[in-house]
């Protein structure tokens, strides 16, 4: 995952008691006296410049930025203006604190992408009270976000979030010269299961396999989303084709181990899924659309040979999950 959606996911799924501010100012007196206000409740992350701001709030994605305009070298607007240009950062509430207080300063903060502005000297109670409703509508935000990229029946990662992060990590393999690998994943006469079962039992068993592929899968860089229907698909950076391999049967075990009985299968008594893997290390002359159609290939041929099956091309080792 990128910076910015792990901290939304640790947000939603492990919410921590302390919310995480980076307080942003040349002048450690002032940075003291919000590190007073807010170090009871609240982690506190300092930087005393614009570069130093930036790297912190990239590295440690805090929940809201206390940032200065006045400083030497980057001044606070440059840093806001970058922090909402990177997608990585840009989700992340600004609050401008400085000695300026006169409108157009205000407007210009808030034209940079600020969500408020506190002039100096500061008031403990009204910072507190502003830092506290900014964090309660970032935290809103978030869920929203996150309800956003979900599939509403099977918990996974929806196809949106998908094609999102297949054309990010596409683009930073070729920026890294690395393999990028995809599992597409299709559940064995599903059609028939539903015919036979009805289709409340049928998403009841999508239900299951999507857990049991989220729990067969180990690394938080790994997406796994519903791809449409009954078809899913892994995403696996930085992986090669014995590592996606891996993956994949770990992933079909794990659903056969759920004993989902399937009496409209020919394959087998018991839920299965079909799979094709494919890895590539792209470059600037492919699109993701080359890492799909592969996958798809080999989906076609694992169905082909009888189902229950991965089934991948053969790769070079360039890494394992």
């Amino acid at each position: 995952m990128c910076p910015a959606e792990e901290r939304m996911h640790a947000v939603l799924l492990d919410a921590p008691t302390r919310p995480r501010l980076l307080v942003v100012d040349d002048q450690a007196a002032n940075i003291q006296v919000l590190y007073r206000v807010f170090e009871a409740d609240h982690q506190v992350l300092m930087a005393t410049d614009g570069e130093q701001a930036l790297a912190a709030a990239l590295r440690h994605q805090p929940d809201l930025i206390l940032l200065d305009v006045v400083m030497p070298g980057m001044d606070g607007h440059t840093v806001c203006a970058r922090l909402k240009a990177s997608p990585d950062t840009r989700d992340i509430p600004v609050l401008f604190i400085t000695a300026h207080s006169d409108p157009e300063q205000e407007t210009k903060a808030l034209a940079m992408g600020a969500v408020d502005f506190i002039p100096k000297p500061i008031n403990p109670d009204v910072v507190r009270a502003r830092v506290k409703t900014h964090l309660t509508l970032k935290r809103q935000a978030d869920q929203l976000r996150h309800m956003a990229f979900m599939d509403g029946l099977t918990g996974t990662f929806n196809r949106r979030l998908f094609d999102d992060r297949l054309a990010m990590e596409w683009s930073r393999a070729v920026r890294e010269q690395r393999s990028l690998g995809l599992a597409l994943i299709d559940v064995d006469f599903f059609k028939a299961y539903n015919d036979h079962y009805g289709h409340q039992a049928g998403d009841d068993a999508l239900v299951a396999v999507a857990g049991a592929l989220k729990g067969a899968g180990r690394r938080p860089a790994d997406v796994i989303a519903r791809y449409g229907g009954e078809e899913f698909a892994c995403l696996l950076p930085d992986t090669d084709v014995a590592g996606a391999l891996l993956v994949a049967n770990r992933m079909r075990e794990a659903v056969f181990k759920l004993g989902l009985h399937h009496a409209g299968s020919s394959v087998a008594e018991v839920v299965t899924f079909s799979a094709g893997v494919a890895v590539v290390q792209p470059d600037g002359n492919q699109a993701p659309a080359t890492l799909l159609k592969l996958a798809d290939e080999q989906l076609y041929r694992a169905k082909a040979l009888g189902r229950n099956q991965v089934c991948a091309p053969p790769g070079p080792a360039s890494g394992t999950p």
